[in-house]
């Protein structure tokens, strides 16, 4: 199989996050790979290792767009198990939405087909930055590809995948052919870390870097000309208050009603 997994190269979650630049963009100094996209790389490492790994000629390609700081994103994917990592970056590129970014990563997964086709792209539910979940859907529909979405289970037989939804209240299997594209959840697995032998066998796997011309996409398509969003204004969140501290005087029940009232939580 021939597996495409997005990583996302996002701010770590514990700092704060900071916008930059007049078009509003994320601050990515303090970055890392998006804690979702493991779920995706390890749904794709299972799929892979059932089939005899890559020495049986299974391909899990890490790929990643965004500025060079990206890569850091594609090397961790490397570590833990991916077989070689893909890295999309142009000057271009910088404040695509979702719309410009679905458009930009279906070109590149095109040219990552020439010759042997995909047979399977691999995301996580939301990047952890933006959290729209907009791009897996997006990026089926410009490929001309089945879609799947939050699947919290995944198993492919033959040329068909079968997978399990979960609402709140019920749960449903639905079965898509191949060439499809695939969210899934944070319950479908349990992300591998990657050890000592994994981060040396990284050194050695390639990275290709892909630019826009590579993959036919010119600069006006992208970026904040080729977005269908646009962020206006931003300012940073006023800090919080100290609260309201209430006294048990015997009557702190009825402050506290007339706390929530005062708020409209009433």
């Amino acid at each position: 199989m021939k597996i495409i997994v997005l990583v996302k190269h996002v701010p770590d979650a514990q700092f704060d996050r900071h916008l930059t630049g007049e078009g509003y963009t994320t601050d990515r100094d303090e970055s890392i790979l998006s804690e979702l996209d493991e779920y995706a790389l390890e749904a794709a490492l299972q799929l892979a290792e059932a089939r005899g790994g890559a020495k049986a000629g299974n391909q899990v390609i890490a790929l990643s767009m965004g500025p060079s700081g990206a890569v850091n994103a594609i090397k961790k994917a490397l570590q833990i198990g991916a077989t070689e990592g893909v890295h999309l970056t142009d000057d271009a590129l910088a404040g695509s939405d979702a719309a410009a970014t679905s458009l930009a990563l279906a070109a590149a997964i095109r040219h990552l087909g020439t010759g042997a086709p995909v047979d399977l792209v691999l995301t996580g539910m939301a990047s952890t930055d933006g959290e729209t979940s907009l791009v897996p859907a997006q990026l089926a529909e410009r490929l001309g590809l089945p879609q799947v979405t939050f699947a919290s289970s995944l198993d492919v037989d033959g040329g068909r995948l079968t997978a399990r939804r979960d609402a709140d209240t019920s749960s449903e299997t639905v079965e898509a052919p191949l060439p499809a594209v695939v969210s899934v959840t944070d319950q479908i697995n349990e992300p591998r870390y990657p050890n000592f032998k994994g981060i040396i066998a990284a050194k050695r796997k390639s990275i290709t870097t892909l630019s826009l011309a590579d993959i036919g996409v010119g600069p006006a398509q992208v970026g904040h000309t080729g977005s269908w969003t646009s962020v206006l204004s931003a300012e940073e969140r006023p800090p919080r208050t100290a609260g309201t501290i209430i006294t048990d005087e015997g009557d702190a029940g009825i402050k506290l009603v007339d706390f929530l009232a005062a708020q409209k939580l009433l």
